[in-house]
């Protein structure tokens, strides 16, 4: 079986092998009740079980009861009050799939144990009583799945032998649903009528409602895809520990958050930016395995001898994650004292644990309405926004693009308890919407928030976002000529706009650097930085520098940023740049005056996949500009 087979082969495995989902209901929903009914009538209560259930119900209820939602509330406290207080968690199967069960609270008082068990779902299940209709506990539920990032909703309409299986009641209250999900994000809700108490709808289908024409809860379990939910484009790697073997094996294991790999593929560790190769990629009780995606556990070995340790990231070269230290989240608050801004909190995202300080709650989330609130704190069960900066920078995706790499927990040093859940975010600032306004809550604008000039801010105040256009060629390829003539039209367009090459670096801060292979690749990294930071302070840049090796050009789209670096390779042959040369280096060079001279006794290594290419022996400077300007168009960089 060749290599793509066997991937796509774990893929489905993937997909149909396991399926994580939550339960959230209000009380008296019947929630418990359902999920008794669909293990018991899937056959997953083994006879000690039920037997030990049976004593139960009758110890609470009376002789003869059996109370199908004991099987999950498993506290004292649970049983007495008849609600469910904490999340339980139940593994069962079917021949069809593997299950992980989430039976989530429903109580606003218990919102961060509801928050608990949705963050790893792929999907939940909202119960709603047909005789009650939605409740503001019922959109609160939804919100916080929606928030949490659960692509999909099985909306549960409960308790249909109350209403004497009216479809009429199920049309209204799945038309009621379907407005309020309007504010949410989720990809699919599915509207089940179910009777939970009977087993109507749970795993066969009911013959009381013969206008329901979908499948019966349990089936729809048990083939619903997930497959496109992970994140398979961006490969990150957090490293979790470093493996040391008798010979000279130097493997670095982990959990694959996201994306894939394959052996020979340029990566890069971060913080340190070094890149290497994938030299081998391993399993348990396997080696030599060609390939490797999310979630698979594996050891990486690379090609080259560098400093990796817990904590440290690899990820595919070209396709970097955001490295910051000043980051916006949206956390649900834990712990059973109010967040201190004077507290110096442990953040724990992937593998990797820093200390951090909240600058500033942006405001509280009304859970029931959804508007947002002014706060200068956050109590237990409350939801909000904040701003925080780590001693220490992570490497993340925004939650809604990676939840894996895109989530994290707040630690109180004192205690060791987790205080937070947080989900990181885009840090523009938000626009306030018609919500806040009504509740008079303040908008978030682009005043200066912690004395800081936020990048976001900055291009927002000017129109543009902030780009490095970096151009590489031979010597006469046209580099600077076609540099300046963009840098005239960003310029002539009020695009805060510079120009970066040779001249301007090597005769100041790259003085000290001389034409050999490693200080050439010196020089580069330093324009890199240099570009960033200008980049950083809203201005585009035009870098115009041969750049003749490929892992310099990876390491400068590295450090700027695959999103802000657009990459122009002028392909013009040697022969044309040779009959130009302005300079006279090439005769020069040919005559044995300079060595290591690119194309002559030094090689130029031509880019892989350039953003554009351009061909200045068949087109002129004004088409070539118009190709520059068309492409940034075109990738939505102006």
């Amino acid at each position: 079986m060749d290599t793509s087979a066997l991937e796509r082969e774990h893929e489905q495995r993937e997909e149909r092998g396991l399926l994580r989902f939550s339960t959230a209901g209000s009380v008296d929903d019947g929630k418990s009740t359902l999920v008794g009914r669909l293990l018991h009538d899937s056959k997953n209560l083994l006879d000690d079980q039920a037997e030990a259930l049976k004593k139960a119900s009758e110890k609470h209820a009376g002789k003869g009861a059996f109370s199908l939602a004991l099987v999950t509330d498993g506290l004292r406290a649970e049983r007495e009050q008849g609600i469910t207080i904490d999340v339980a968690y139940r593994y069962f199967a079917t021949q069809k799939r593997r299950f992980i069960l989430a039976d989530s609270p429903g109580h606003e008082q218990y919102t961060r144990n509801m928050a608990t068990g949705a963050s790893t779902a792929d999907l939940t299940i909202v119960l709603v009583d047909a005789s009650k209709g939605v409740l503001i506990q019922t959109k609160r539920h939804a919100f916080i799945s929606s928030l949490l990032g659960v692509p999909r909703i099985i909306v549960a309409i409960n308790k249909m032998d109350l209403v004497n299986y009216s479809q009429e009641v199920f049309e209204n209250i799945k038309r009621d649903f379907l407005e309020f999900s309007t504010k949410l994000t989720i990809k699919d809700i599915r509207f089940i009528p179910v009777a939970a108490m009977l087993g109507d709808n749970i795993v066969e289908p009911s013959t009381k409602m013969p206008w329901y024409h979908g499948e019966p809860l349990l089936e729809y379990l048990e083939n619903v895809y997930i497959g496109g939910d992970r994140n398979r484009v961006d490969f990150r790697f957090p490293v979790q520990l470093v493996i040391r073997g008798q010979d000279t094996y130097r493997g670095y294991a982990g959990q694959i958050a996201s994306g894939s790999i394959r052996v020979g593929e340029p990566v890069v560790v971060l913080p340190s930016m070094r890149q290497s190769k994938v030299k081998s990629i391993d399993v348990y009780q396997q080696s030599d395995i060609e390939s490797a995606s999310t979630p698979q556990s594996v050891s990486i070995t690379l090609a080259d001898e560098i400093d990796v340790s817990r904590g440290d990231m690899i990820v595919r070269a070209g396709n970097i994650p955001r490295i910051q230290s000043k980051l916006e989240a949206i956390i649900v608050w834990m712990g059973e004292t109010a967040l201190n801004l004077s507290t110096q909190y442990v953040v724990m995202h992937t593998s990797r644990t820093t200390k951090a300080y909240v600058n500033a709650v942006r405001y509280r989330i009304d859970v029931n309405t959804l508007s947002r609130l002014p706060s200068a704190l956050l109590q237990m069960n409350e939801i909000g926004r904040l701003s925080l900066t780590t001693s220490q920078p992570l490497f993340y995706d925004t939650y809604d693009r990676n939840r894996n790499c895109g989530s994290f927990i707040l630690i109180d040093p004192a205690t060791h308890l987790t205080v937070a859940g947080g989900m990181l975010i885009d840090p523009q600032p938000e626009e306030s919407d018609s919500t806040s306004s009504s509740t008079g809550a303040q908008p978030t604008n682009l005043h200066l928030e912690s004395g800081n000039v936020t990048r976001e801010q900055r291009e927002i105040k000017t129109g543009q976002r902030a780009m490095t256009i970096w151009c590489t060629g031979l010597s006469g390829s046209g580099k600077s000529t076609i540099a300046r003539e963009v840098e005239k039209r960003l310029f002539d367009n009020n695009v805060p706009v510079y120009r970066l090459d040779g001249d301007n670096l090597r005769s100041g801060l790259n003085s000290d650097l001389r034409f050999g292979n490693r200080d050439r690749s010196e020089n580069i990294r330093r324009a890199a930085h240099v570009a960033r930071l200008m980049n950083e302070a809203g201005v585009t840049v035009l870098c115009s520098f041969i750049s003749p090796f490929e892992k310099d050009r990876q390491l400068a789209r590295t450090i700027v940023g695959e999103q802000n670096f657009l990459e122009v390779y002028l392909s013009t042959p040697l022969a044309t740049c040779e009959e130009r040369d302005p300079h006279g280096l090439y005769r020069k060079a040919r005559e044995g005056e300079i060595k290591d001279f690119t194309g002559i006794d030094s090689p130029y290594e031509a880019p892989i996949t350039p953003d554009l290419s351009i061909r200045t022996d068949r087109q002129t400077i004004e088409e070539a500009v118009a190709l520059v300007e068309e492409t940034l168009k075109k990738m939505s960089r102006l």
